[in-house]
């Protein structure tokens, strides 16, 4: 639900998403008053409207910003420190925020985008009607469908109907909607509306007859809108060309190839279409390509993959965004309710494969003989530290590797057993998520310590979660809680945020006066979680379980130095806006924090809105004349694949496909210094990650 208030200090507009936890805010000089309009004027699909009467909106962030006629056609964006006029016309100016926003303007004015800021002013008072949309979507019902293989093909080849278009423009997140869901049955049931509602592009995607294949090529088949076969020749088919597939394990590798060749050239052919801009991958690579994206925008998909096969992926592929997700799921029946959440994510979908670990030690937790002799280990005891094997999970379970851990920012593992180098993902934390209702407008943290001597993680973390600008946090802490309050904290609290700072084991967190084993609970009331303690992987796992969305634990013993570290690290990237994947990766690259750690449930889940668009790492290389600036961006629920992501350094060109990590350019000191000043990103100078915080805190002072 999209809500528009106005506010009074200082006088202004508030554009308020309850279910996402996102808001939106700026200024109009003074008081003004909305009124309710209709969504008919908006060439640009917007769930609230209203008009204003201002001369003027400023922005206290350098959103991306883009100018369309009165038809929506883009006319043009504008960069950092550019201005821009109005004409006498109807005009509309787009906003890229936590939420979307246009602006509908018939009078003369002009946009100047700033450094930490844009202002849209007129030359006197005027009209301005708004239009506001939520990032965020939800399944628009659900499909039953009985266990064999040809009904399960007709379910899957529907997921297409979430599908908003199927010109290049379905490379923009919020006109992709989340495929329907698949629950299994006695038989085959689609929706009429959903039915209704599948496009029909003419194209035809055969698959081996069996489980593996038909979930690998899910997400394919959902992007171009494919009716799905089975047969002994797979091949991708239009009228115009039949492109044949391998089959067995190097299907997979095909359909996922097939996957990120489509999905980045329709990134750089939907250039010429309504919301135009200049993206760095079709500059570097347009002139090597055996076709114009100008002649392709408008052809028909059959034409367009027609051209696009005529690429060698190699060309491309230096220039493929970063995936964000690649999920390996049990090839049986049950996997089919899976499908719809990676699809949402135009996850690469793998069979579970894996190997067995047994006697090498491959994490970075310390040795037996180490922990013995550390101040202090966060598991139960120090002969339970003896023990055990920093490589062995929880008694009872396996640990194993995936087959493929490299082609994706997270590989969540839906198998049994836990996952070394991957997320233990489980679908009831994507389910979680359907029934979130409207929240309360601040970020509910919960900080547990229930170990004196960890006091010092407690301080460090109350600092980290203070001063969000955008989404205020209200942060409880509590001491040396016993399992009641514990239990109740969880189960009634409503948190957004659990962080718990002390021992675990596979039975249960401690407490003052036992354990509480939350897989007793009948549900808990927190959506995202971080438990700092040794072994707390059944407890993580049981909290995705009962309600939660997702969070991280860890499988082995981890010292109490490194532990730490590990928790302020995660804070500070969660209040930066970082998914879990992002903040988790980031933190092992550039902390102390061992592999012992990993994701459960949904890695996409955040807890706060980045600032000004998708969340950025900044890497500085220190050099004789100067820096040179790299961005290492990262997508999020609101900012998923294919939206585009730009550092506001006025000498850095660079809006790129993310996430992705741009090439090192080299930066000017005195724009690099203003930019640290004003904006707050992690920052890894020489390949160390620091934290600056405005005036006097910058690398350069």
């Amino acid at each position: 639900m999209i809500e528009i208030e106005a506010t009074t200090d200082p006088p202004g507009l508030e554009v308020y998403d309850s279910i996402e936890q996102r808001r939106l805010r700026f200024e109009t000089g003074a008081v003004a008053t909305p009124r309710d309009t209709s969504t008919e004027e908006f060439p640009f699909p917007v769930d609230t409207t209203c008009s204003i009467e201002t001369d003027e909106l400023v922005f206290d962030r350098p959103y991306a910003i883009t100018l369309h006629d009165g038809a929506g056609v883009t006319e043009s964006s504008l960069e950092i420190g550019e201005t821009a006029s109005l004409d006498d016309r109807h005009q509309f100016v787009g906003v890229s925020g936590p939420i979307k926003l246009y602006v509908r303007a018939e009078g003369p004015g002009r946009v100047e985008r700033r450094l930490r800021s844009f202002r849209i002013a007129f030359d006197r008072e005027t009209t301005l009607v708004l239009g506001a949309r939520s990032l965020h979507d939800r399944p628009a019902g659900t499909i039953t469908t009985s266990p064999d293989l040809e009904s399960m093909l007709t379910a899957i080849s529907a997921s297409a109907s979430a599908l908003k278009t199927t010109s290049p423009e379905r490379t923009w997140p919020t006109l992709r909607g989340h495929p329907p869901l698949i629950e299994l049955g006695d038989r085959l049931e689609i929706p009429a509306a959903i039915e209704q509602e599948r496009p029909d592009p003419g194209v035809t995607l055969t698959i081996p007859p069996n489980y593996a294949a038909l979930f690998a090529a899910a997400p394919l088949a959902y992007f171009l809108g494919a009716d799905l076969r089975t047969g002994d020749e797979p091949a991708l088919a239009t009228d115009r060309f039949d492109h044949p597939l391998p089959t067995g394990t190097a299907f997979e590798d095909a359909v996922a190839q097939l996957l990120k060749q489509c999905f980045f050239l329709d990134c750089l052919a939907r250039t010429e279409g309504i919301f135009q801009s200049t993206l760095h991958e079709r500059v570097a690579l347009e002139d090597d390509l055996p076709f114009e994206f100008a002649s392709l925008y408008d052809a028909p998909l059959a034409e367009r993959l027609n051209r696009y096969l005529e690429v060698p992926y190699e060309r491309i592929e230096p220039y493929v965004p970063r995936w964000p997700l690649t999920a390996h799921v049990p090839a049986d029946p049950d996997s089919v309710e899976i499908v719809p959440f990676v699809t949402h994510e135009l996850g690469v979908i793998r069979a579970a494969r894996r190997t067995e670990i047994d006697g090498v030690d491959k994490t970075s937790a310390p040795s037996t003989a180490e922990a013995a002799d550390s101040q202090l280990v966060r598991s139960a005891s120090r002969s339970q530290r003896l023990d055990r094997s920093p490589t062995r999970g929880p008694a009872g379970t396996t640990l194993i590797e995936p087959d493929v851990t490299t082609e994706s920012v997270e590989h969540a593992w839906f198998g049994d057993a836990i996952p070394y180098g991957a997320s233990k993902a489980t679908v009831e934390a994507y389910r979680n998520q359907l029934d979130r209702g409207t929240r309360k407008e601040s970020i509910d943290i919960l900080l547990v310590c229930n170990d004196a001597r960890m006091i010092d993680e407690h301080d460090l973390l109350d600092d980290a979660y203070d001063g969000h600008e955008q989404v205020p946090f209200d942060v409880d802490s509590e001491f040396g809680v016993d399992t009641d309050r514990l239990a109740t904290l969880l189960t009634d609290g409503g948190y957004d945020f659990f962080h718990y700072i002390g021992h675990a084991t596979e039975d249960g967190l401690h407490c003052s006066d036992g354990k509480l084993d939350i897989r007793r609970l009948e549900s808990v009331d927190v959506s995202v979680f971080f438990l700092n303690a040794c072994r707390s992987y059944e407890q993580g796992l049981a909290l995705t379980r009962k309600g939660a969305y997702g969070g991280v634990s860890t499988y082995a013993d981890v010292e109490n130095e490194r532990a730490v570290e590990a928790g302020e690290t995660m804070a500070q990237l969660l209040n930066c806006g970082f998914p879990l994947r992002g903040a988790l990766e980031i933190a092992r690259e550039n902390a102390a924090i061992g592999d012992q750690y990993l994701i459960i449930g949904d890695g996409s889940t955040d807890i706060a809105q980045s600032d000004g668009g998708a969340p950025i790492l900044v890497d500085l290389e220190s050099r004789e004349d100067g820096f040179a600036v790299a961005v290492q961006s990262y997508s999020t629920k609101e900012y998923k694949l294919g939206t585009t992501t730009e550092s506001t350094l006025p000498t850095v060109s660079d809006r790129h496909l993310g996430p992705a990590h741009t090439s090192f350019v080299g930066v000017d000191r005195a724009s690099l210094q203003e930019y640290l000043v004003w904006n707050d990103p992690p920052v890894r100078l020489d390949g160390e990650l620091q934290w600056f915080h405005g005036i006097g805190s910058t690398p350069l002072d």
